[in-house]
Formats: C-alpha cells, sequence, structure tokens
C-alpha cells in the first residue's frame, strides 16, 4: 500500500484554492488538475471512478456480500480556503515530535508556539507535518481525502474485509460555500454519507452553523479637502461607523460554542467607494435570522442618514444539519462507536463552520461530519499529526464494519 502519508503530500502539492470571485463551478479551473488526478488513482485501483463538469469525483466500490446492506458514502473537499495563499505548499514533517515550539520559517522568526496552540502538547511522539510558515497547509480537507484515499485502497486490497457498496465523492469549492450547489444526490446513490472534514482527532459532528453572506457597498463623494465642507461624503468613515454599529462581542474572537457572530472577512475603500464582506453565522435559526434583519436595519438607517449611498446584498450558505440528521440518529451512532474501536474518545460538538454534508442533509442524504485531524486551519499555523489522518482512515473501515454487521 502507498503509505498515507505519501498520498497526503501529493495531494497538498497541487493548489487547488477556490476563487469566491468566480461565477464558474468549479470556480477555479486548477481543482481539475487535483479531481483528474483522485479518479486516476481511484480507476488504477479497479474502481470505477466519473468526473463530470462541475467537478465532481463519484466512485463506487460493489458490495462483496450477499445481504442488503444500505450504501455509505464518504466525501471530502478537494479546495483550499482562498483566506491564505495555497501555491507551492512546503509541508515540514517532524518525526516524533519531542513538545516546544517548532520553528516553521528561520528567516521570518515564525515559531507553532505551544503557548499560543496549548492542544500541540498531546501529539508528542507523534509525526508532525505543519507549513513553512508561508502558505496554508491545505489539511482542511486533503487530509479527508488521504483518509478516504488509503481506506479505499485498503479495502480494494484486502477482498476478505467484507463491505456493502461504497460511495466515493469529492467536491469542489466547499470553502466558499458552494461544494454541493450542483451534487446530484441522487446519481451518487448512498443512502447516508460522512463528510471527512473535521478538525483534531475525535471530533464528531451533526449540528453547524446556520450560514450567509453579506457584500455591502458604499457610495461616497470625493471633494478636494481643502473645500470639503458640506460636500464631501468619505465612504470608509461610514464603513468603520456601519461596522461600529455592529455588536463588538458577537465578532468571532469573542465567541465559542454555540454562539454566532459578524465577521468581516474584507473591506477595500478610497474616498469615493468602499466594498465590505461579512459572513453571518449562528447555530440558532432564530438568532441568525434575528443577525440578517440587524445587518439590513442598520443599512436602511445608515441610507436615511445619508441619503441611500449604501447596498446590500445577503446570500444564503447553508443551514444547520441537525434536523435533518437527527431523525437518522443511529448513523451518529455508529460514528461514535467507530471512533471508540479505534481506541479515541469521540468529541461530540457543535461544527463552529460548515461542510458540504450540511447542505446534502438538506438534499436528502443525512451527513454528519468525522474528523480528519487538522489544526488551525485556513492559514501559516495550520498542522496536522499524521497519526490522526491514520485514524480517521481507520474510522472510516470501522463505519464500514459496523454498517456490514
Amino acid at each position: 500500500m502507498e503509505k498515507l502519508l505519501d498520498k497526503f503530500l501529493r495531494y497538498v502539492s497541487v493548489e487547488t484554492t477556490s476563487d469566491p470571485e468566480s461565477e464558474t463551478q468549479p470556480s477555479s479551473m486548477r481543482q481539475f488538475d487535483l479531481l483528474k488526478m483522485l479518479q486516476k488513482e481511484l480507476q488504477d485501483m479497479g474502481i470505477k471512478a466519473d468526473l463530470d463538469e462541475y467537478g465532481y469525483v463519484m466512485a463506487t466500490i460493489p458490495s462483496n456480500v450477499e445481504k442488503d446492506i444500505p450504501a455509505i458514502g464518504f466525501i471530502a473537499h478537494v479546495d483550499t480556503s482562498p483566506d491564505a495563499s495555497g501555491k507551492d505548499i512546503k509541508p515540514q514533517i517532524i518525526e516524533n515530535y519531542g513538545g516546544g515550539d517548532i520553528l516553521l520559517n528561520a528567516e521570518k522568526e515564525l515559531y507553532l508556539k505551544v503557548s499560543e496552540f496549548p492542544e500541540m502538547q498531546q501529539y508528542v511522539g507523534k509525526t508532525m507535518i505543519t507549513t513553512d510558515g508561508t502558505t496554508l497547509l491545505g489539511a482542511d480537507d486533503k487530509g479527508g481525502v488521504a483518509a478516504i484515499m488509503y481506506a479505499a485502497q485498503y479495502m480494494m486490497e484486502h477482498p476478505e474485509f467484507k463491505h456493502g457498496e461504497i460511495k466515493i465523492g469529492f467536491t469542489p469549492d466547499e470553502e466558499i460555500g458552494r461544494g454541493v450547489a450542483k451534487f446530484d444526490v441522487k446519481k451518487f446513490g448512498a443512502k447516508y454519507a460522512y463528510t471527512i472534514d473535521g478538525g483534531e482527532i475525535g471530533e464528531l459532528e451533526y449540528e453547524n452553523f446556520n450560514a450567509a453572506a453579506a457584500k455591502i457597498h458604499i457610495q461616497g463623494s470625493n471633494i478636494h479637502p481643502g473645500y470639503g465642507k458640506d460636500k464631501m461624503v468619505n465612504s470608509m468613515l461610514i464603513a468603520m461607523e456601519l461596522n461600529g454599529m455592529l455588536p463588538v462581542e458577537q465578532r468571532p474572537a469573542y465567541t465559542q460554542g454555540y454562539e454566532g457572530f459578524f465577521h468581516l472577512t474584507d473591506i477595500t475603500g478610497t474616498v469615493e467607494e468602499t466594498t465590505m464582506g461579512y459572513i453571518i453565522r449562528d447555530h440558532d435559526r432564530a438568532k441568525f435570522e434575528a443577525k440578517k434583519e440587524l445587518i439590513t436595519a442598520i443599512v436602511e438607517l445608515l441610507n436615511k442618514k445619508y441619503g441611500n449611498i449604501v447596498t446590500l446584498e445577503l446570500k444564503h450558505q447553508y443551514y444547520n444539519m441537525r434536523q435533518e440528521v437527527e431523525p437518522h440518529y443511529f448513523i451518529v451512532e455508529k460514528a461514535i462507536k467507530a471512533i471508540e474501536m479505534a481506541g479515541i474518545k469521540p468529541k461530540v460538538q457543535p461544527i463552529r463552520g460548515g461542510t458540504d454534508g450540511a447542505n446534502l442533509s438538506f438534499m436528502g442524504l443525512p451527513c454528519p461530519n468525522i474528523f480528519a485531524g487538522g489544526h488551525n486551519f485556513h492559514g501559516k499555523w495550520e498542522y496536522v499529526p499524521l497519526e490522526s489522518m491514520e485514524k480517521a482512515s481507520e474510522v472510516i473501515l470501522n463505519i464500514v464494519k459496523l454498517f456490514t454487521e
């Protein structure tokens, strides 16, 4: 078997950053580079795998038992977040991690510090894979991709391993909320599925944020500052005013658990015009709707004050999958048992984010989320212990066993 580490390193070497400004599907054609690679690898294993025009790889491992077992799917996304560069990733591999800070980049004097990320200490003795301090790593979600591919390879190379029909799916554009926009659930053919897209080892989630994105444009009026009295309208100052009207305690840096937030993701401005981007999140549907109403009311108030110069575009992204998964709670229970079978204590918790599984659950495919092993996603501090990815793959095989039994 090809080592899981070798798979992961090959996958992160392919640039797959998604593009939120693009209207195509997938949003960046470079994602096809990895999707085609995965399709070929599956086919080389002897697995039927198709890649469609929208960037979905769908594959099937036929059942090798006679009894009727529901088809189970395992899904991961190939794109990486546009929050940080995903080009020319240079992973660093620290075998038998001894604890303490890890030097990421000597030139920039960047260290992955235990004082900032104390959870590092639980991986003493493990193989740590980090960035070089200039890009993200891509464990979100190439850790999940590697875990699925490793499990698939195991099943194909061990015909004595009994299983029902297994479905494998790889998707684009999850990081920009469009991962399953054109996903054909019926074609995929699974009755239940799991995304392998969680964080640290042991995590299991079946509830997530309700999510929306807000784009705000402010049209100011630029006048020579020496003659701007009663004439100049500085769009950047209005942007600051708008942001200041949102509750400070509902920013990501001050929230945890089930607490939602407004997150200013980008801002570009001059005196003449400013554009702002927000994401809006809350687990509670009523609080989520209230957040959307608040930002709408703030824009209306500023338009009354300044004369209709602020425009707001609100886009729905996904809803909390809990209401769709709970009626099939046994699939969560099987995942809990599968994690315990791997010698891990399950950490059942809400996702402070979203996965393809959220939208898939509302499309008729109940789809909890399982850990892929990484930490500090979307930036230069990202890392993943190799052993956590190996355990994710083991959990996949354990789930298959449980459904077969």
